[in-house]
């Protein structure tokens, strides 16, 4: 019962640093990656659909991404949906191929973006912090229950503030890294 609660929450608080993870390859730092585009969806024979389905995205260069549409027909709805998508980019197209230079960021830009990102660590924080309360009253209504002792109730929630511990610090880990990236010149 107990290593199943443990189990369960160390598998949650994993989750939950690959998701910050994820969230933090969305926020560009100057650097061309076609994870950037994930999150646009374009208009496909009305339905909207995420642009991976629609084109091929691939980094030209350092600060280019080209994406070549499958169906030439949706070129110009491509380039409508990346300008729509605030994410401050300005494709231009060549034929069958839609390059899209990412500008460089400005110094006050980069410390927005460090300020977003600080918010996005924390909201990963927040996470782990209620996976372990949920674990801790998973614990306490077993305890209630009279299926564990209190020792082994004590030991339980230290061994989870110790997985918090952990987690929390690989959170400051990415935090630290992304930061890293978006300061470099």
């Amino acid at each position: 019962m107990i290593n199943d609660i443990i189990a369960d929450a160390k598998i949650r608080m994993d989750k939950s640093v690959d998701a910050l993870k994820v969230q933090l390859t969305k926020v560009r730092t100057g650097r061309a990656h076609p994870s950037l585009l994930d999150s646009i969806q374009v208009s496909y024979y009305g339905a909207d659909t995420p642009l991976r389905q629609v084109a091929n995205v691939s980094v030209e260069d350092s600060r280019t991404l080209a994406i070549t549409v499958f169906d030439k027909s949706l070129t110009q709805a491509v380039e409508k949906a990346i300008m729509a998508s605030n994410l401050g980019l300005n494709p231009m197209s060549a034929g069958t191929v839609i390059r899209v230079p990412l500008p460089a960021l400005t110094e006050e830009r980069r410390r927005d973006l460090v300020k977003h990102v600080r918010g996005e660590a924390e909201g990963g924080r927040v996470a782990i912090r209620n996976i372990r309360r949920d674990a801790n009253s998973d614990l306490k209504a077993l305890l209630k229950d009279k299926e564990i002792s209190e020792d082994d109730e004590r030991k339980a929630v230290d061994e989870i503030q110790k997985l918090t511990d952990i987690f929390v610090k690989k959170v400051d880990e990415v935090l630290a890294d992304k930061e890293k990236e978006l300061m470099e010149v």
